[in-house]
């Protein structure tokens, strides 16, 4: 059984990480997070995850806390899905070059990037093990279409360990079909530090472990960067108040979805022209500075 490989996220290198996911489907990356950056966003989630109801149903977990729209609740959202190890390893795996005939012209078009989900997740003891899935099954994703259409983060805010439910990873599964039925057996516990992140691709088998401690709760963060050009899983159109998505800066507002991927997805209307939704945030841009 392939064991997930871990990389100091102080030494390694995007070829690094993007050599270990293109083989396995996933890596941990230690040292993920900053201590900074860890103290904040617990400072900031566990108390609005401890505030949350358990008991959804048995995919979701009997005993598990959720918590979404993460980019309204820590601003340490945004080093997330902009880290340097994180952003350009999705950009190489989802955003590939393809080529298209317009006119005579054989043109070659690239995707953008953007956030799919944003959602921190608290499993309690006695959780039992979520079923083995793939994540981009969310937007009906294929094997047969060749490519990934997202790349996944789960961060440690506390331990991960085989005994507290730590994430259930196949190694490998990325490049099974759609036929091909995953067995527990197969699976691994994602075991690691608070402040490592387990990336995977959307094709990977995983799911949250079964925790079997009497009184831990195991709380991890994940966010996922998809393919501009498959609908988002979490709507953050309706999540996030355009005047919070201002306040980011215009990395994250794209990567939020205010944008317009390639030549004609996600266009308005401004006098007669096909334009970039970005600009509506500008007035809300300096609305924030003079009032600052």
């Amino acid at each position: 059984m392939v064991n997930l490989v871990k990389l100091d996220g102080a030494v390694a290198s995007i070829d690094d990480v993007i050599s270990v996911v293109d083989r396995d489907g996933g890596v941990i990356i230690e040292n993920f997070l900053t201590p900074e950056q860890l103290c904040g966003m617990r400072n900031d989630l566990l108390p609005l995850i401890e505030e949350q109801s358990t008991g959804r149903d048995v995919f979701f977990g009997m005993n598990t806390r959720r918590l979404s729209a993460l980019f309204a609740k820590t601003r340490y959202s945004a080093d997330v899905v902009t880290h340097p190890l994180y952003l350009p390893a999705a950009r190489h795996f989802v955003c590939v070059p393809q080529h298209r005939w317009s006119g005579e012209s054989f043109m070659e078009v690239t995707c953008d990037i953007q956030v799919g989900v944003s959602q921190a997740i608290q499993i309690g003891p006695g959780e039992g093990g979520q079923a083995l899935h793939r994540d981009d099954g969310a937007f009906f994703w294929s094997r047969k279409f060749g490519r990934e259409a997202r790349l996944q983060v789960m961060i440690a805010l506390s331990d991960f360990t085989a005994e507290n439910g730590g994430t259930m990873v196949i190694p490998g599964s990325h490049r099974w079909d759609d036929e091909r039925k995953p067995q527990i057996e197969e699976a691994i516990p994602t075991e690691m530090k608070a402040g490592s992140a387990l990336l995977f691709l959307g094709g990977v088998y995983h799911g949250g472990g079964t925790n079997r401690t009497e009184s831990e709760w195991r709380t991890g963060v994940t966010f996922a960067l998809d393919a501009s050009f498959v609908r988002q899983e979490e709507n953050h159109y309706l999540a996030l108040p355009p005047e919070l998505v201002a306040s980011y800066p215009e990395e994250v507002q794209r990567l939020l979805g205010w944008s317009m991927s390639g030549r004609a997805l996600g266009w308005i209307e401004v006098d007669g022209e096909l334009s970039d939704p970005n600009f509506l945030l500008k007035p809300l841009e300096k609305s924030r500075a003079l009032a600052s």
